[in-house]
C-alpha cells in the first residue's frame, strides 16, 4: 500500500517510514509530482493539517496523509502555535525561529510547553483525524545537534536531554509525531485486518 505524505521535508518522511508497518510505503510530494506550495492559511492546527491532505486528494487522486505540527508554550499564550515554522518570518529559519522564542521567554521561569501534532489522512474518500501531545519546557540554551526545528531547545517531561540529544529512535517513542502516527497506524492495521 502507498500513501502519499504532504510534505517533502526528508527528515519527517524518514522518521515516519520508520514507525510505518513494511507493507505501507510513504512517498513524498516529490514523488507524485506535486511541486507547488500547498496552502497553509487556516488558523488551527488541525485545519491546516485537513487542508493539506484534501488538497493532495482532490488535485491527484491519491490517499494522502498530512500533518501539521506546532509548539504551544504557555507563558508566551500558546505561541508560536499554528506560526511555529515561520515565527520569525516567512524564510521559515528555525535558528531565528529559536532565537525569537528564547528572546520572547526572556527570564520566565514557567517554560512549560507542548508539541502538538495533528495528522489528517484522506483515504478511501474519508477523512480522519489524529493527535498527539508531547509535554515538556522549554531550555535556557541549545542542546544538541539532532531532529529538527525547536527541537534544540525543548525537554520532554521525564527526561534529562533535548529532543535534539536523542537518537531518532528514543525520539520516536515518545514524540508528539510519533504519538499521532501510531494512531494513524493502529487504524490502518485495522482497515487493512478486515
Amino acid at each position: 500500500m502507498e500513501l502519499v505524505f504532504a510534505t517533502n521535508n526528508r527528515d519527517k518522511i524518514k522518521e515516519i517510514q520508520a514507525m510505518m508497518p513494511a507493507k505501507i510505503t510513504v512517498v513524498s510530494l516529490k514523488d507524485i509530482g506535486c511541486f507547488e506550495d500547498i496552502p497553509e492559511t487556516m488558523n488551527t492546527i488541525e485545519a491546516n493539517a485537513i487542508q493539506k491532505a484534501t488538497y493532495v486528494y482532490e488535485n491527484y487522486g491519491y490517499d494522502c496523509f498530512a500533518d501539521d505540527t506546532g509548539l504551544e508554550v504557555k507563558a508566551l499564550n500558546g505561541e508560536p502555535g499554528v506560526f511555529s515554522a515561520r515565527y520569525a518570518g516567512e524564510e521559515k529559519n528555525p535558528k531565528k525561529n529559536m532565537q525569537k522564542l528564547l528572546d520572547n521567554l526572556g527570564d520566565e521561569t514557567d517554560r512549560a510547553a507542548h508539541f502538538k501534532t495533528v495528522i489528517a489522512l484522506y483515504a478511501n474518500n474519508k477523512l480522519t483525524t489524529y493527535t498527539g501531545i508531547c509535554k515538556g519546557e522549554i531550555t535556557h540554551q541549545k542542546k544538541g545537534n539532532k531532529g529538527f526545528g525547536y527541537d534544540p531547545i525543548f525537554k520532554p517531561e521525564g527526561s534529562e536531554t533535548t529532543f535534539a540529544e536523542m537518537t531518532m529512535s528514543s525520539k520516536n517513542k515518545i514524540s508528539h509525531r510519533a504519538k499521532a502516527i501510531k494512531k494513524l497506524v493502529d487504524n490502518i492495521n485495522n482497515a487493512l485486518a478486515e
